[in-house]
Protein backbone atom coordinates (compact mmCIF):
# COMPACT_ATOMS: atom_id res chain seq x y z
CA UNK A 1 0.00 0.00 0.00
CA UNK A 2 1.20 3.53 -0.70
CA UNK A 3 3.23 5.37 1.93
CA UNK A 4 3.53 9.16 1.68
CA UNK A 5 6.45 10.93 3.36
CA UNK A 6 6.95 14.69 3.56
CA UNK A 7 10.29 15.95 4.84
CA UNK A 8 13.76 17.12 3.88
CA UNK A 9 16.26 15.97 1.28
CA UNK A 10 19.67 17.41 2.06
CA UNK A 11 23.40 17.32 1.59
CA UNK A 12 25.17 16.44 4.85
CA UNK A 13 28.77 16.91 5.90
CA UNK A 14 29.45 14.71 8.93
CA UNK A 15 32.50 13.93 11.02
CA UNK A 16 32.71 11.10 13.55
CA UNK A 17 35.68 9.48 15.30
CA UNK A 18 35.65 6.90 12.50
CA UNK A 19 35.78 9.16 9.45
CA UNK A 20 34.05 11.97 7.62
CA UNK A 21 31.94 12.68 4.54
CA UNK A 22 31.30 15.93 2.68
CA UNK A 23 27.96 16.79 1.08
CA UNK A 24 26.68 13.22 1.27
CA UNK A 25 23.05 12.34 0.64
CA UNK A 26 20.99 13.10 3.74
CA UNK A 27 17.74 14.57 5.04
CA UNK A 28 14.87 13.08 7.03
CA UNK A 29 12.80 12.09 3.99
CA UNK A 30 15.84 10.50 2.34
CA UNK A 31 16.63 8.18 5.25
CA UNK A 32 12.94 7.41 5.75
CA UNK A 33 12.32 6.66 2.07
CA UNK A 34 15.38 4.45 1.74
CA UNK A 35 14.40 2.31 4.73
CA UNK A 36 10.70 2.16 3.81
CA UNK A 37 11.44 1.24 0.17
CA UNK A 38 12.37 -2.29 1.27
CA UNK A 39 8.76 -2.84 2.34
CA UNK A 40 6.34 -0.76 0.27
CA UNK A 41 5.65 1.85 -2.41
CA UNK A 42 7.07 5.17 -1.14
CA UNK A 43 5.82 8.56 -2.32
CA UNK A 44 8.27 11.37 -1.57
CA UNK A 45 7.47 15.07 -1.11
CA UNK A 46 10.46 17.36 -0.59
CA UNK A 47 12.46 20.14 -2.24
CA UNK A 48 16.01 20.36 -3.59
CA UNK A 49 18.01 23.07 -5.31
CA UNK A 50 19.34 23.16 -8.83
CA UNK A 51 22.70 21.95 -7.51
CA UNK A 52 21.35 18.60 -6.24
CA UNK A 53 23.37 15.76 -7.80
CA UNK A 54 21.63 13.58 -10.36
CA UNK A 55 23.38 10.53 -8.89
CA UNK A 56 21.39 10.94 -5.66
CA UNK A 57 18.13 11.17 -7.60
CA UNK A 58 19.11 8.05 -9.52
CA UNK A 59 19.69 6.18 -6.25
CA UNK A 60 16.24 7.03 -4.89
CA UNK A 61 14.57 6.16 -8.19
CA UNK A 62 16.53 2.91 -8.22
CA UNK A 63 15.03 2.05 -4.85
CA UNK A 64 11.58 2.50 -6.41
CA UNK A 65 10.82 5.76 -4.58
CA UNK A 66 8.24 7.80 -6.46
CA UNK A 67 9.54 11.29 -7.17
CA UNK A 68 6.55 13.21 -8.58
CA UNK A 69 6.44 15.22 -5.36
CA UNK A 70 10.09 16.26 -5.35
CA UNK A 71 10.33 19.96 -6.20
CA UNK A 72 13.51 21.31 -7.81
CA UNK A 73 13.76 25.06 -7.25
CA UNK A 74 16.33 27.72 -8.21
CA UNK A 75 18.94 28.02 -5.51
CA UNK A 76 20.99 25.75 -3.32
CA UNK A 77 19.93 22.53 -1.60
CA UNK A 78 19.49 22.35 2.18
CA UNK A 79 22.86 21.63 3.83
CA UNK A 80 23.74 20.45 7.33
CA UNK A 81 27.19 20.07 8.91
CA UNK A 82 27.74 18.26 12.20
CA UNK A 83 30.13 16.16 14.21
CA UNK A 84 29.97 13.46 16.87
CA UNK A 85 32.24 12.72 19.81
CA UNK A 86 33.39 9.32 20.99
CA UNK A 87 30.06 8.56 22.67
CA UNK A 88 28.09 9.15 19.44
CA UNK A 89 25.06 10.08 21.56
CA UNK A 90 24.26 13.43 20.00
CA UNK A 91 25.49 15.46 17.06
CA UNK A 92 26.95 18.92 17.49
CA UNK A 93 25.60 21.11 14.71
CA UNK A 94 28.32 23.22 13.14
CA UNK A 95 26.34 24.79 10.31
CA UNK A 96 22.81 24.76 8.92
CA UNK A 97 21.93 26.30 5.57
CA UNK A 98 18.21 25.94 4.87
CA UNK A 99 18.45 27.44 1.37
CA UNK A 100 15.44 26.30 -0.74
CA UNK A 101 14.04 24.35 2.22
CA UNK A 102 13.34 27.65 4.00
CA UNK A 103 10.48 28.46 1.61
CA UNK A 104 9.31 24.85 1.13
CA UNK A 105 5.54 24.50 0.82
CA UNK A 106 4.49 20.86 0.32
CA UNK A 107 2.25 20.37 -2.70
CA UNK A 108 0.91 16.86 -3.17
CA UNK A 109 0.59 15.58 -6.75
CA UNK A 110 -2.82 14.17 -7.64
CA UNK A 111 -1.31 10.68 -7.68
CA UNK A 112 -0.40 11.02 -3.98
CA UNK A 113 -3.73 12.26 -2.62
CA UNK A 114 -5.11 8.79 -1.91
CA UNK A 115 -2.07 7.60 0.08
CA UNK A 116 -3.40 5.33 2.85
CA UNK A 117 -0.31 5.67 5.06
CA UNK A 118 1.25 9.07 5.77
CA UNK A 119 4.38 10.10 7.62
CA UNK A 120 5.02 13.76 8.43
CA UNK A 121 8.73 14.19 9.12
CA UNK A 122 10.08 16.95 11.35
CA UNK A 123 8.95 19.98 9.36
CA UNK A 124 6.97 22.98 10.60
CA UNK A 125 3.81 21.65 12.31
CA UNK A 126 1.73 24.16 10.36
CA UNK A 127 3.03 22.57 7.15
CA UNK A 128 2.26 19.13 8.58
CA UNK A 129 -1.36 20.19 9.04
CA UNK A 130 -1.42 21.61 5.52
CA UNK A 131 -0.39 18.19 4.18
CA UNK A 132 -3.19 16.53 6.12
CA UNK A 133 -5.68 18.94 4.58
CA UNK A 134 -4.53 17.80 1.12
CA UNK A 135 -4.52 14.02 1.56
CA UNK A 136 -7.85 12.17 1.25
CA UNK A 137 -8.97 10.04 4.21
CA UNK A 138 -5.68 8.33 5.08
CA UNK A 139 -5.86 5.07 6.97
CA UNK A 140 -2.97 5.85 9.32
CA UNK A 141 -0.95 9.02 9.96
CA UNK A 142 2.24 9.38 11.99
CA UNK A 143 4.49 12.35 12.62
CA UNK A 144 7.89 13.31 13.95
CA UNK A 145 9.07 16.62 15.38
CA UNK A 146 12.13 18.27 16.91
CA UNK A 147 13.08 20.63 19.73
CA UNK A 148 13.02 23.65 17.40
CA UNK A 149 9.27 23.21 16.84
CA UNK A 150 8.60 22.12 20.42
CA UNK A 151 9.93 25.42 21.73
CA UNK A 152 9.00 27.67 18.80
CA UNK A 153 5.57 26.41 17.69
CA UNK A 154 4.27 24.43 20.62
CA UNK A 155 0.57 25.24 20.16
CA UNK A 156 0.65 24.36 16.46
CA UNK A 157 2.49 21.13 17.26
CA UNK A 158 -0.06 20.08 19.88
CA UNK A 159 -2.80 20.75 17.32
CA UNK A 160 -1.00 18.47 14.86
CA UNK A 161 -0.68 15.76 17.51
CA UNK A 162 -4.43 15.82 17.87
CA UNK A 163 -4.80 15.02 14.16
CA UNK A 164 -2.42 12.04 13.90
CA UNK A 165 -2.57 8.41 14.98
CA UNK A 166 1.04 8.09 16.15
CA UNK A 167 3.99 10.28 17.07
CA UNK A 168 7.61 9.10 16.87
CA UNK A 169 10.09 11.20 18.85
CA UNK A 170 13.28 10.76 20.86
CA UNK A 171 13.50 10.79 24.64
CA UNK A 172 14.80 14.34 24.94
CA UNK A 173 12.01 15.63 22.72
CA UNK A 174 9.39 13.70 24.69
CA UNK A 175 10.59 15.23 27.95
CA UNK A 176 10.69 18.74 26.48
CA UNK A 177 7.27 18.42 24.87
CA UNK A 178 5.52 17.01 27.94
CA UNK A 179 7.49 18.89 30.57
CA UNK A 180 8.09 15.61 32.39
CA UNK A 181 11.39 13.93 33.26
CA UNK A 182 9.85 10.47 33.57
CA UNK A 183 9.18 8.98 30.13
CA UNK A 184 6.12 7.03 31.26
CA UNK A 185 4.51 10.24 32.53
CA UNK A 186 5.64 12.09 29.41
CA UNK A 187 4.05 9.48 27.15
CA UNK A 188 0.80 9.63 29.10
CA UNK A 189 0.62 13.39 28.71
CA UNK A 190 1.32 13.22 24.97
CA UNK A 191 -1.33 10.51 24.51
CA UNK A 192 -3.85 12.83 26.16
CA UNK A 193 -3.32 15.33 23.32
CA UNK A 194 -4.71 12.90 20.74
CA UNK A 195 -2.34 10.36 19.20
CA UNK A 196 -3.27 6.74 19.90
CA UNK A 197 0.36 5.60 20.04
CA UNK A 198 3.56 7.25 21.24
CA UNK A 199 6.93 5.79 20.28
CA UNK A 200 9.97 7.11 22.10
CA UNK A 201 13.40 6.48 20.58
CA UNK A 202 16.20 6.08 23.11
CA UNK A 203 19.24 5.63 20.88
CA UNK A 204 21.58 2.90 22.14
CA UNK A 205 18.99 2.02 24.81
CA UNK A 206 16.30 0.99 22.34
CA UNK A 207 12.65 2.02 21.92
CA UNK A 208 9.55 2.38 24.09
CA UNK A 209 6.00 2.23 22.71
CA UNK A 210 2.92 3.38 24.63
CA UNK A 211 -0.75 3.20 23.61
CA UNK A 212 -2.56 3.76 26.90
CA UNK A 213 -3.29 0.06 27.29
CA UNK A 214 0.12 -1.55 27.13
CA UNK A 215 3.82 -0.71 26.96
CA UNK A 216 6.28 -2.38 24.61
CA UNK A 217 10.06 -2.12 24.91
CA UNK A 218 12.64 -3.17 22.31
CA UNK A 219 16.42 -3.10 22.73
CA UNK A 220 18.90 -1.60 20.32
CA UNK A 221 20.78 -4.20 18.29
CA UNK A 222 24.29 -4.78 19.68
CA UNK A 223 26.75 -3.83 16.95
CA UNK A 224 30.52 -4.15 16.78
CA UNK A 225 30.84 -1.04 14.62
CA UNK A 226 28.80 2.17 14.65
CA UNK A 227 30.18 4.68 12.17
CA UNK A 228 27.51 7.36 11.91
CA UNK A 229 24.19 7.67 13.80
CA UNK A 230 22.91 10.43 11.49
CA UNK A 231 19.47 9.48 10.20
CA UNK A 232 19.03 6.53 12.56
CA UNK A 233 15.71 7.85 13.86
CA UNK A 234 14.41 8.54 10.35
CA UNK A 235 15.52 5.09 9.18
CA UNK A 236 13.72 3.61 12.18
CA UNK A 237 10.54 5.47 11.25
CA UNK A 238 10.89 4.37 7.63
CA UNK A 239 11.21 0.71 8.52
CA UNK A 240 8.34 0.96 10.99
CA UNK A 241 5.92 2.74 8.64
CA UNK A 242 7.05 0.75 5.62
CA UNK A 243 6.24 -2.51 7.39
CA UNK A 244 2.82 -1.23 8.51
CA UNK A 245 2.03 -0.15 4.95
CA UNK A 246 3.14 -3.55 3.65
CA UNK A 247 0.79 -5.29 6.08
CA UNK A 248 -2.02 -2.85 5.35
CA UNK A 249 -3.29 -2.96 8.92
CA UNK A 250 -2.40 -1.47 12.27
CA UNK A 251 -2.89 -3.63 15.35
CA UNK A 252 -0.96 -4.29 18.53
CA UNK A 253 0.71 -7.25 16.84
CA UNK A 254 1.73 -5.41 13.67
CA UNK A 255 2.88 -2.36 15.63
CA UNK A 256 5.23 -4.46 17.73
CA UNK A 257 6.56 -6.19 14.62
CA UNK A 258 6.92 -2.80 12.95
CA UNK A 259 8.97 -1.42 15.85
CA UNK A 260 11.43 -4.30 15.43
CA UNK A 261 11.61 -3.83 11.66
CA UNK A 262 12.28 -0.14 12.25
CA UNK A 263 15.05 -1.06 14.68
CA UNK A 264 16.50 -3.43 12.07
CA UNK A 265 16.74 -0.66 9.49
CA UNK A 266 18.23 1.79 11.99
CA UNK A 267 20.86 -0.78 12.96
CA UNK A 268 21.96 -1.14 9.35
CA UNK A 269 21.93 2.62 8.84
CA UNK A 270 24.44 3.40 11.60
CA UNK A 271 27.00 0.94 10.23
CA UNK A 272 28.04 3.38 7.49
CA UNK A 273 27.87 7.06 6.55
CA UNK A 274 24.86 8.57 4.78
CA UNK A 275 22.49 5.86 3.49
CA UNK A 276 25.35 3.56 2.53
CA UNK A 277 24.47 1.05 5.24
CA UNK A 278 21.11 0.47 3.57
CA UNK A 279 22.13 0.69 -0.10
CA UNK A 280 22.65 -2.99 -0.77
CA UNK A 281 20.45 -4.76 1.75
CA UNK A 282 18.67 -7.98 0.90
CA UNK A 283 15.41 -9.28 2.26
CA UNK A 284 17.34 -12.21 3.66
CA UNK A 285 19.60 -9.83 5.58
CA UNK A 286 16.65 -7.91 6.96
CA UNK A 287 14.91 -11.09 8.08
CA UNK A 288 18.10 -12.47 9.64
CA UNK A 289 18.53 -9.39 11.80
CA UNK A 290 14.81 -9.42 12.65
CA UNK A 291 15.27 -12.96 13.99
CA UNK A 292 18.35 -11.73 15.83
CA UNK A 293 16.21 -9.12 17.60
CA UNK A 294 13.74 -11.82 18.59
CA UNK A 295 16.54 -13.93 20.06
CA UNK A 296 17.78 -10.98 22.13
CA UNK A 297 14.69 -10.96 24.32
CA UNK A 298 13.50 -14.58 24.14
CA UNK A 299 13.17 -16.29 27.51
CA UNK A 300 11.04 -18.94 29.18
CA UNK A 301 8.85 -18.38 32.18
CA UNK A 302 10.33 -19.96 35.30
CA UNK A 303 7.64 -20.99 37.81
CA UNK A 304 8.17 -19.60 41.30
Amino acid sequence: MGLLVVGSVALDSVKTPFGAVTEALGGSATYFSTAASYFTDVRLVAVVGEDFPEAHLAFLKGRGVRMEGLQRQPGRTFRWTGEYGEALNEARTLDTQLNVFQSFRPALPASYLDSPFVFLANIDPELQMDVLRQVKRPQFVACDTMNFWISGKRDALIKTLGAVDMVVINDGEARALAGEVNLVKAAGKILAWGPKTVIIKRGEYGVLMFNGRATFAAPAYPLEQVFDPTGAGDSFAGGLMGFLAQKGEVSDVTLRQAVIHGSVMASYNVEAFSVDGMRALTQAGIEARYRGFSALTAFEHIPL
